[in-house]
């Protein structure tokens, strides 16, 4: 019989990639993981790891013990789901991470909905973007995920995780100077010679923003990076720069700026809920799920 803790910390060690990453997220000294991997090294038989450059790297039964962890630790998250179900009254504590938008727009009502209702549950929120946030969930840092599918982009499809739609949101070119009625063609091709404001590097927004302009005939020349959408409405506003911006950000209002729709493949994000698989039968997860689906009634929407 395997020890659990142990076949956790092998977990982590593949999600992680070092020792000291690993005892950082267990509160352990990297001795003491290194001691709990020989130890469950000695019942297995075989080595289970090896060195990889700076990193460590898991041997093909390292891998293989993994992949049956991973079922094993699905199965107690089946566990505590049906035992947290049958308690009448819902505590505990749910780790929220989102993007900056829907922090913005969707999590403060959510909240409140929530203290209403189940004032003994306790709702840790973070802003992190999903691109650093999924591997948290994976981990068990976080127990639910906000995050943003893009056109052409790969989406939620990590090993492990369940994704379920919450909204549907449209995308906008916003110009920073009133433009008169031109079409969204025209607008798009006035925004070719303008500034643009863009989110940084590497995350997916900015790979389907440079998709889109390439696609489009140009690329943009990017003055501003930031992941902080209040800064691109503020950067549009102030006459700088051009911005994509999501419906959701107007949270019912009228915007005060010019937008033009975007061609209809690129023009539509996805915004999912993200959960562990076996750990969207929590009662606490789905009380979440439905005071953010709640919080994006109909009339509050754009």
């Amino acid at each position: 019989m395997f020890d659990l803790q142990r076949l956790r910390v092998l977990r982590e060690l593949k999600h992680r990639g070092t020792l000291a990453a690993v005892a950082r997220a267990l509160s352990y000294t990297p001795s003491a993981i290194s001691q709990q991997l020989s130890l469950l090294e000695a019942e297995v038989g075989v080595p289970l790891r090896e060195q990889a450059g700076r990193g460590v790297r898991l041997t093909a039964q390292g891998e293989i013990l993994v992949a049956h962890t991973e079922i094993v630790l699905e199965q107690l998250e089946c566990a505590k789901a049906e035992l947290a179900a049958s308690i009448q009254e819902i505590t505990g504590t749910v780790r929220l991470a989102c993007f900056q938008t829907a922090a913005l727009a969707v999590v403060p009502d959510a909240l409140a909905r929530l203290r209403r209702s189940h004032p003994r549950l306790r709702v840790e929120t973070a802003q992190i973007e999903a691109e650093h946030a999924l591997p948290q969930l994976m981990s068990h840092d976080l127990d639910l995920v906000i995050a943003e599918e893009y056109p052409r982009g790969k989406g939620v499809r990590q090993s492990g995780l369940q994704s379920r739609e919450l909204w549907v949101d449209t995308m906008r070119l916003a110009l920073p100077q009133p433009s008169g009625a031109v079409s969204d063609r025209a607008a798009m091709r006035m925004a070719a010679t303008m500034p643009w404001i863009l989110e940084p590097v590497g995350t997916a927004a900015r790979k389907w923003a440079m998709a889109l302009c390439r696609e489009a005939g140009f690329t943009p020349d990017v003055r501003f990076e930031t992941t902080d959408v209040t800064a691109h409405l503020r950067t549009v506003q102030q006459g700088h720069a051009v911005a994509l911006l999501p419906d959701l950000l107007w949270q019912g209002k009228s915007p005060a700026i010019s937008l033009y729709g975007l061609p209809a493949e690129w023009g539509i994000r996805r915004i999912v809920t993200v959960v562990r698989k076996g750990g969207d039968g929590r009662p606490a997860i789905q009380l979440c799920r439905t005071a953010l689906e709640a919080a994006l009634h109909p009339a509050r929407r754009p």
